[in-house]
């Protein structure tokens, strides 16, 4: 959104209807991760409209291999942390792997509880297929839905980390789901790893904004991992990362100062010390 919308609306929270209105002024967006209080409140000060408590909360925070071993009381615990840390920005929660695939019932139940207990303004989910009618349901329910589309990481044993939409067929399907999530009632959809191209078509047919992360620059809005973005994740980047801070380096710095002092003796030092 423009700055200037920004600031014309600083006073009060971001809207799902923001959002829609951002798309239909031709304004784009960001949105960013956010696993606790201190990161969500530093993000909100500076402006990001949407923050998500992502299930990579899993692999970025907790320390596991991917998104699937993080559990719904897990989001919850986060999801309270971000919302008591946010001022304007909407807040939206990922429903984890287990939580939505047995049943719809489920889904509602894992979506109702991040919502009124997590204080989360909107909940996302992978897929299209059965998630379409989960959408359906919690909109009528009253929960607003964001849906996610393209590489789905909680499907990484079917699927691996790869591009996916590369031919037509799978193509279609893409396109298809999208127009079904829209019409069940989804208010945004976040587009992961699909060729540009593919965004971009999404993108021109949807009526609601889209979302990409290495889905090319035709998209609505971005989105990108918070520990990515400031340089705090181990390993090997995707391609579409870009990292804007090394901040890893500077605690690193940061530490290794204050052990030198305290070693020499030079901290605690008389300004620091109470008679």
């Amino acid at each position: 959104m423009s700055s200037q919308a920004s600031d014309a609306s600083a006073a009060r929270p971001v809207s799902v209807a923001d959002l829609q209105a951002a798309k239909a002024r031709g304004e784009r967006f960001a949105m960013l991760t956010a696993y606790d209080y201190p990161t969500a409140r530093t993000l909100d000060d500076a402006g990001v409209p949407v923050l998500l408590v992502g299930d990579s909360l899993s692999d970025n925070v907790l320390g596991h291999d991917s998104t699937v071993p993080v559990t719904v009381d897990d989001m919850l615990h986060h999801t309270k942390a971000v919302v008591r840390g946010t001022r304007r920005a909407l807040v939206v929660a990922d429903l984890p792997f287990g939580s939505y695939q047995v049943s719809v019932e489920d889904g509602l139940r894992a979506s109702i509880r991040l919502v009124k207990e997590g204080g989360a303004n909107a909940v996302k989910a992978e897929g299209g297929g059965t998630v379409v009618e989960l959408a359906r349901r919690l909109v009528r329910s009253g929960v607003p839905f964001m849906g996610h589309l393209g590489l789905t990481p909680q499907s990484v044993n079917l699927l691996g980390y790869r591009v996916q939409g590369r031919d037509a067929d799978a193509a279609e399907a893409i396109l298809e789901d999208a127009r079904a999530l829209e019409k069940a009632g989804a208010f945004a959809i976040v587009l992961e790893c699909v060729p540009a191209d593919l965004a971009g078509r999404v993108t021109d047919t949807l009526a609601i904004p889209t979302i990409g992360i290495g889905a090319g620059p035709r998209t609505d809005a971005q989105v990108l991992v918070f520990h990515d973005l400031v340089g705090l994740s181990e390993g090997r980047k995707p391609r579409f990362v870009k990292q804007y801070a090394d901040t890893r380096a500077v605690i690193a710095d940061a530490v290794k100062a204050f052990t030198a002092e305290v070693a020499a003796g030079d901290y605690p030092g008389p300004e620091h010390t109470y008679e």
